[in-house]
């Protein structure tokens, strides 16, 4: 019996729960984490697989947002940066100092830029991971090979934490259940049980055996994030969506295009947002934009104009841009904004928002990876104010993770063996609840993001050690390749004839 079955045969068999988290994200692993820590009986039902949406299409950086910084919202920065330093703590596996350098074309830009940065330094405090500098110009060339020089008179540095987020989430994954939390990917909420107007549990449907069950609980967590006004919907048919969408995607190239250690940041594009080129991985990461969209996907797709947009601009700053054929892959995620007021989703701060519906049951709204453990404390004292039988809450400040003494495993598989990948599968399935080629080639490796085209070539493979392992048949095997090949080809951009979104 693997891991998977062993928490979806304790799901079935617990009459009762204190608390049910929907959601296997950032927020909802949180939530998950801080209750069973804190001595309560614990749930997690995830509907496809821990991080596949948001949570698992970041820009890698745990940070304190130098936007947010420039916008004002000093209490969102000086909160993330507190969570950057604790993160750091506790995770110190996943989550390591980048040096970032901002390339200034002007004396007056140095010194803005310069200036904001000191106040990011002091908002930082004891946590800080570094003092921002003033440089030269050869000393910013330096730091960042590849920097398009003309005109450059210098620049500014700083450090903020960079991860990877699918491996966090699953190191999260990991300590929630040694701390006796239940979690189970691939079984969705489908409806919420109520007595009179309370929600006291959550109908949930196993997407591997497609049976359904009902888990009875205290209080119920939608930490669904992009999806949660359908979870609130569930609750109040005639609920008004709260949530604001935005995609944002980002692009991995070769680091030839930009070698070195130091992360670029671009403080301002044509449509005010920030734009990154970070190395991860022996690849880097170009990204990002603002587009908002109306419908939520899992698996949105990068749009033409998006790649063109940060491809042009690149061009001003690098002396060998990559075009769309150097893209080795290219990947989107949804921002889910709480719309507390009318503006642009660019201008909107990633602020989370808790709220206690009529029925009780709790939403977690908002946020970002950087604050996910205060997002999870803060509806942890939601439920312990609301609980008729006392509750300790454990301090999460200084939890680390299960796993923190572990070297993290290599993010790509194209320089493995045969017999390594298959033994890497293996310790998925039994430790991780991996159970699909995506699971696999997406999350618990990081193949997919860094080159889409090596994920498909590896997908038949990959299919048939997981039916060995698993049991299942060739039309499984089949089903499986298909589906993920299908899915690959969205992360491979095609030539565009559309001219760049200026």
């Amino acid at each position: 019996m693997n891991q998977r079955d062993r928490q979806w045969k304790t799901l079935q068999s617990t009459p009762e729960w204190d608390v049910v988290v929907i959601g296997g994200g950032a927020s909802g692993l949180g939530v998950a984490v801080h209750a069973a820590a804190s001595g309560l009986k614990t749930v997690l039902v995830e509907r496809e697989d821990f991080a596949k949406g948001t949570s698992g299409k970041s820009t890698k950086l745990i940070h304190g947002g130098v936007r947010y910084l420039q916008q004002g919202n000093i209490k969102l920065v000086r909160e993330a940066l507190r969570e950057r330093g604790l993160l750091m703590k506790n995770a110190p596996h996943l989550v390591s100092d980048m040096k970032f350098v901002i390339p200034t074309y002007t004396w007056w830009t140095r010194l803005y830029y310069g200036i904001g940065l000191k106040v990011y330094d002091r908002l930082a405090g004891k946590l800080g991971l570094g003092k921002s500098n003033f440089h030269t110009a050869s000393e910013a060339k330096g730091f960042l090979p590849g920097i398009n020089s003309r005109g450059l008179r210098g620049g500014v540095s700083y450090h903020d934490g960079q991860f990877d987020d699918a491996h966090l989430a699953l190191s999260l994954v990991r300590t929630a259940m040694q701390y006796g939390a239940t979690v189970v990917n691939h079984c969705a909420a489908t409806g919420l049980v109520k007595e009179g107007r309370k929600v006291v549990g959550v109908e949930v449907q196993d997407g591997i055996r497609g049976v359904s069950h009902t888990l009875r609980a205290r209080f119920v967590v939608n930490a669904t994030g992009a999806f949660s006004d359908s979870i609130l919907h569930l609750d109040r048919p005639r609920h008004k969506p709260i949530i604001r969408l935005s995609q944002g995607i980002h692009l991995v190239v070769d680091r030839k295009f930009f070698p070195g250690d130091t992360a670029l940041l671009i403080p301002k594009t044509d449509d005010g947002r920030i734009l990154f080129a970070v190395p991860w991985h022996e690849k880097v990461i170009l990204g990002t934009t603002d587009t908002p969209i109306d419908e939520v996907s899992s698996e949105p797709v990068p749009m033409d104009t998006e790649i063109d947009f940060i491809l042009h601009h690149l061009q001003r700053y690098l002396e060998q841009a990559p075009k769309r054929e150097d893209v080795l892959s290219a990947f989107a995620g949804i921002r889910p904004l709480v719309r507390l007021s009318d503006k642009k989703t660019s201008e909107l701060a990633r602020d989370h928002v808790i709220r206690v519906g009529r029925s009780g049951m709790i939403s977690v709204l908002g946020g970002k990876w950087t604050t996910y453990r205060k997002m999870a404390a803060d509806v942890m004292r939601k439920i312990e104010s609301r609980s008729s039988a006392p509750i300790r809450l454990a301090d999460t400040r200084m939890l680390r993770m299960v796993d923190a003494g572990n070297a993290p495993r290599a993010a790509s598989i194209e320089r493995m063996t045969e017999d390594e990948v298959r033994g890497w599968i293996a310790e998925e399935v039994e430790h991780s609840l991996c159970m699909t080629v995506d699971d696999f080639l997406s999350r618990r490796t990081r193949q997919l993001l860094l080159n889409a085209r090596v994920a498909s070539e590896q997908a038949p493979f990959v299919a048939e050690c997981l039916a060995e392992l698993l049991g299942r048949d060739a039309a499984w095997q089949k089903e499986q390749v298909d589906s993920f090949q299908s899915l690959a080809l969205n992360y491979l951009p095609q030539t565009s004839s559309k001219p760049p979104n200026q």
